[in-house]
């Protein structure tokens, strides 16, 4: 895989993260609706994978299916129910406000926040899963129907190219937005920095919930927002209309990480009431182990 320009789609699409994950498998957690054989348990019935239960033999079943060891000590025919396996249709989030413009490091908020929507999709349309894709700020900025083709994902990524951030965040509306669009059982990744008031994000969880979408959230933030490194007089600039700010940060610092931490807890333990999978990432980690250790506890949690 070429190395991609600053400016080509492609750029989210890191060759040694990919290399370094392609042999992961993206499973659905919880019973998802999809349109063709796949990878992951459907709420219908088949008879290819795995037995479920016993029904009562009526006519037009076909008799390979029927339990003849039920019938030799009952004299009952019975057929056998298998649980049959769906393709996935996903949903990924991905927050391009203002606030994931910041970044100290090489890589915004925002470029991580699209290189693991990227890769995600990557994996799932490799798998023949289908992929759409919502960003936002206030409002939604770009919107992909799920395809599992996979020539989808440049339409994906091109999508996460011009969507650069901007304007304020607004999670409740976006969550109702993704809830209306998406009836059927099936998973909804968001990808945000959550700097938004928790109470409308957690409502739009339970919208989501409600619908049992399998639900995995990636918080991602900057170190310098976890660290809080500052030292001598800072001009903090404001971000999505909070006005500038210049002060001996020292000052601020142990009030800073207190109210953070609480932040972080709150988030954590919301998510985790609602069974919401939930993955805390600095823009420094190595994406590669990331996705590995998560995929990778996911499954076996599965």
């Amino acid at each position: 895989m070429a190395v991609a320009t600053a400016d080509d789609p492609r750029r989210f699409l890191d060759p040694k993260v990919i290399s370094r994950i392609q042999r992961l498998h993206v499973r659905a957690r919880n019973v998802v609706e999809g349109f063709i054989a796949g990878w992951h348990r459907s709420p219908t019935f088949g008879h290819s994978v795995e037995f479920t239960q016993h029904r009562e033999y009526t006519p037009g079943d076909d008799p390979r299916h029927l339990d003849w060891k039920v019938w030799s000590r009952t004299d009952r025919y019975v057929v056998k129910q298998f649980e049959a396996e769906t393709n996935l249709r996903c949903t990924l989030v991905v927050d391009a406000s203002e606030s994931m413009q910041y970044g100290s490091g090489p890589m915004t908020k925002y470029d991580y926040a699209a290189t693991v929507a990227a890769s995600l999709a990557y994996l799932l349309l490799r798998q023949q899963d289908a992929v759409g894709l919502i960003t936002f700020d206030q409002t939604t900025r770009q919107i992909v129907p799920a395809r599992s083709q996979q020539k989808h994902l440049d339409a994906l990524l091109q999508a996460l190219d011009v969507s650069q951030p901007r304007a304020k965040t607004d999670l409740d509306v976006i969550l109702k937005r993704v809830t209306e669009a998406e009836p059927a059982r099936g998973m909804v990744v968001i990808i945000s920095d959550l700097l938004a008031p928790r109470e409308p994000f957690f409502r739009g969880l339970d919208l989501l919930c409600q619908r049992r979408h399998d639900l995995l959230v990636f918080h991602v933030l900057d170190p310098a927002e976890l660290e809080f490194p500052f030292a001598g007089t800072t001009k903090f600039e404001g971000m999505e209309e909070l006005p500038e700010l210049v002060c001996d940060p020292r000052a601020l610092r142990d009030g800073y990480l207190e109210a953070l931490n609480e932040y972080l807890t709150e988030v954590r333990r919301g998510c985790a009431r609602r069974g919401v999978e939930y993955a805390l990432v600095r823009t420094t980690d190595y994406l590669d182990a990331v996705l590995t250790r998560f995929l990778t506890a996911r499954m076996t949690r599965r």
